[in-house]
């Protein structure tokens, strides 16, 4: 996903901590709910767009910047990997994420430091979106169920055994499946 040139501050993924100054151990809260953005999960589960993902944060003014710590809520809506069914994904986790003031990430990279996981502030705008879908795609389950003894399908008809505990189908040993034919067979002979 491409980069805007400059943050949008009325973007609800961008924060301001210009209120926070460069003053080691001054801190502010931020809650709100906002709607999830595009692809925030994988191809099997993800937050749904445009549905609530609630956002309790601390930013803490520090050294090197500004550090953004707290929890993130909401709901991954996936497809069953057994049953094919809707799983739902509860996703309530902690995030935390250093922001660098733009000096001290050019004095770390002329000193050979660079990192490319870091982050930097912009013009006292916080970018909070990648950080987001950092700490939830990977707290996504790899292999969604609907419930976590689905039984899945049946390997036989595609039935939802969850539906129908006491679905089966009558299998002949391979070895007999001969005889079976020849069975056929004789009843023909004696109709005629």
């Amino acid at each position: 996903m491409q980069r805007p040139a400059h943050l949008d501050p009325r973007s609800p993924f961008v924060l301001d901590t210009h209120e926070l100054g460069r003053r080691p151990g001054s801190t502010r809260t931020v809650q709100r709910t906002v709607d999830a953005p595009e692809d925030l999960g994988t191809d099997v589960i993800g937050i749904p767009t445009g549905t609530d993902v609630e956002l309790d944060l601390r930013l803490e003014a520090v050294m090197e910047g500004v550090l953004v710590s707290g929890t993130v809520r909401g709901r991954a809506i996936g497809e069953c990997v057994r049953c094919l069914g809707e799983a739902v994904e509860d996703v309530d986790l902690h995030l935390t994420e250093l922001y660098v003031y733009p000096e001290r990430a050019k004095a770390a990279a002329d000193d050979g430091d660079e990192d490319e996981d870091v982050r930097e502030l912009e013009s006292d705008l916080i970018d909070l979106e990648p950080a987001l879908r950092d700490a939830v795609v990977p707290a996504l389950p790899f292999q969604p169920l609907c419930q976590p003894d689905c039984p899945g399908l049946c390997s036989e008809c595609g039935a939802r055994l969850a539906d129908d505990p006491d679905h089966s189908h009558e299998i002949l040993d391979p070895r007999w499946s001969a005889l079976s034919g020849l069975a056929g067979v004789q009843d023909e002979r004696e109709e005629s």
